[in-house]
């Protein structure tokens, strides 16, 4: 029995019935990068010019709060490194054959990280370990998917963010961003371009947004 169940699979094999790996017909899987795509990032007034914290000893009215960035959260859906789009309403899909290199919400956490670094108003603490910090900001990725109900779409991407004084603790403050970049190419690389650039334009506002905050 088990030799004729592997003849006729052997049968159906030569013939392309049946498919015992990657077909050699498929598109490639393309692997895209998320990037910040925002403005270039200036030091802040607490900074150096090179984005370093004074040296010790300097007057506290130079002191350069640390803050600690959480990885960025994501709902089930977006916590995959799926490229995720829309056709109509109500509804979300994913490329087939389109992937992020690293999965959007820890990317991003990252990109944030370093953007706030070269802004120079806080002294970013590495992710992971043990570290006392002034501040901590908490970002969970709402959504982030390609619109594309009416073609070429549109990136539509939603952070919600809030800041936590952990001295005094107490919130600082809570704000939802959000950008949408008109796609140029109806494709998973229009999709990732338009991405970045939403990304980068969020990332101005974030930054901009803790400036105002005290």
């Amino acid at each position: 029995m088990k030799l004729r169940l592997l003849l006729i699979a052997l049968v159906l094999a030569l013939n392309g019935c049946v498919n015992f790996g990657s077909n050699g017909d498929s598109p490639a899987v393309v692997y895209y990068v998320l990037d910040d795509g925002g403005s270039a990032a200036t030091p802040g007034p607490a900074a150096d010019g090179q984005g370093a914290a004074p040296a010790a000893g300097a007057d506290d009215s130079a002191h350069v709060p640390t803050l600690l960035v959480r990885n960025t959260t994501a709902g089930g859906f977006y916590d995959s490194d799926q490229l995720v789009f829309s056709r109509s309403p109500g509804t979300r899909g994913q490329y087939q054959f389109a992937r992020w290199a690293e999965r959007p919400g820890g990317r991003f956490a990252e990109l944030l990280r370093t953007r706030l670094d070269r802004l120079g108003r806080y002294r970013i603490a590495p992710p992971g370990g043990i570290v006392r910090g002034d501040l901590l900001l908490d970002t969970r990725l709402v959504e982030f998917y390609h619109d594309a109900v009416q073609p070429p779409g549109k990136v539509r991407l939603v952070v919600r963010a809030e800041l936590v004084d952990l001295r005094q603790h107490r919130l600082v403050g809570r704000r939802v961003f959000e950008q949408q970049v008109p796609v140029t190419t109806y494709d998973a690389a229009g999709a990732a371009r338009a991405s970045n650039e939403a990304v980068g334009r969020l990332l101005d506002d974030l930054g901009g947004w803790l400036a105002t905050l005290k």
